[in-house]
């Protein structure tokens, strides 16, 4: 009756850490630093807009988009990636999604082969990684390659520990920069050797980039940035971005997909049969979002005060290191679900232990286990109480 694939899922990360903590009372007031949902106040103008749209809610939404949206959406990613104005088509290159976790996971039913001869196609993906890729390479009959990522590989994939017949065998390389949960940023280098491997091995490379409007110090570089340096050349190469951080509106489920025409054309052919699609009144507020730099600086430097903050509270300790990118800490506390225990009984602070986030590989070894996760979304007065409490757990 049921698809038994479903079964062979690992427990999401979010129930397995209600049972953790299953009665432990907190040992003060609760306060939740374990979801990553920004809680920063969001732009006035997605209310004004929708207020203004609220006519349209009666339509259906093109499930492309409304023309203004996707013009909205490239001129962003020209100004945000200093793209030639030629290379990406409004019409051609863009979809609009109702949010990036449907879109990564419907990309892979879209290039994934079925029934073929030969080795299970396979899908690689960083190990900790972000839960809808493994839903994404399991639910799709293909072999999940989980890549640890770690202090030692600088917490994204190392390259060369991939065999030829591995990269023979994929189909499908999910890839996130800033990295989810530790903030790492792939260098232009590595992102131009994952192209190159892409087109080698004609397998698509899924760039989780919605974190990129987020970060310390310098812009990350983007997967269309190397495309661009290579005459345009976007085969091959998707990226997904999403409204949810960048403009602190998780609610609005609001996005993009961007690249490969070829992938494109038969992505929307797939959207059409099974997505949904953003409504009218959402997709308007969307358009001034994207047009509009002003608020997202504001809100990169609201995430900058709180890493400064945690840079105060821990120093050099648990593995302490400022991210690159992103608005988690992805701290070394030695056993990630104990911690995670005594920081809730002692001081009522929720976070989320690393082994929930990674899987446990052939040997035994889960590159999360040592770690916990914890997401700066909060105001600047509660993310310091929430930080100084953990410090006091981890300190005893």
């Amino acid at each position: 009756m049921f698809n038994e694939r479903l079964d062979t899922l690992p427990d999401y990360p979010f129930p397995r850490l209600a049972t953790l903590l299953d009665g432990i009372a907190p040992g003060k007031d609760p306060l939740v630093m374990s979801i990553g949902e920004p809680q920063h106040e969001p732009p006035a103008m997605i209310t004004e807009a929708m207020i203004a749209n609220a006519h349209l809610w009666h339509k259906y939404p093109p499930g492309q988009g409304t023309p203004e949206l996707r013009a909205a959406i490239k001129g962003w990613l020209d100004r945000r990636y200093d793209l030639p104005e030629d290379m990406i088509h409004r019409d051609q290159n863009i979809i609009p999604v109702a949010g990036t976790r449907e879109a990564l996971y419907l990309i892979a039913t879209c290039v994934i082969p079925q029934d073929q001869p030969g080795p299970k196609p396979k899908v690689l993906l960083p190990n900790p990684f972000y839960q809808v890729y493994c839903g994404a390479a399991v639910l799709n009959d293909a072999e999940m390659v989980p890549l640890p990522a770690t202090p030692e590989t600088g917490f994204l994939p190392d390259l060369d520990q991939i065999d030829d017949e591995t990269f023979a065998a994929c189909r499908l390389f999910f890839l996130c920069s800033p990295a989810n949960p530790q903030g790492a940023v792939a260098s232009r280098d590595y992102l131009e050797r994952i192209i190159a491997l892409a087109r080698k091995h004609n397998f698509v490379l899924a760039m989780d980039e919605c974190y990129a409007d987020i970060y310390d110090r310098e812009a990350p570089t983007g997967a269309l940035e190397i495309c661009a340096a290579q005459h345009g050349n976007m085969d091959n190469v998707l990226v997904f971005h999403s409204l949810s951080k960048r403009s602190s509106a998780p609610g609005l489920r609001s996005g993009f997909v961007a690249g490969d025409a070829k992938i494109i054309k038969h992505f929307n052919r797939l959207r059409s049969y099974c997505s949904a699609t953003i409504p009218m009144p959402i997709m308007a507020a969307s358009t001034l979002l994207w047009n509009d730099d002003a608020h997202a600086e504001a809100n990169r430097d609201l995430y900058r005060t709180k890493i400064d903050i945690a840079a105060e509270i821990f120093g050099n300790r648990f593995g302490f290191h400022r991210p690159a990118g992103g608005f988690f800490l992805w701290l070394d506390v030695g056993d990630d679900e104990a911690a995670t225990k005594k920081i809730w009984a002692e001081e009522g602070v929720k976070v989320i232990p690393g082994r929930y986030l990674a899987l446990t590989d052939s040997t035994g070894t889960n590159p999360g286990a040592r770690f916990i996760r914890i997401a700066l979304v909060h105001d600047l007065a509660t993310t310091r109480e929430g930080l100084s409490r953990i410090n006091a757990a981890l300190s005893r």
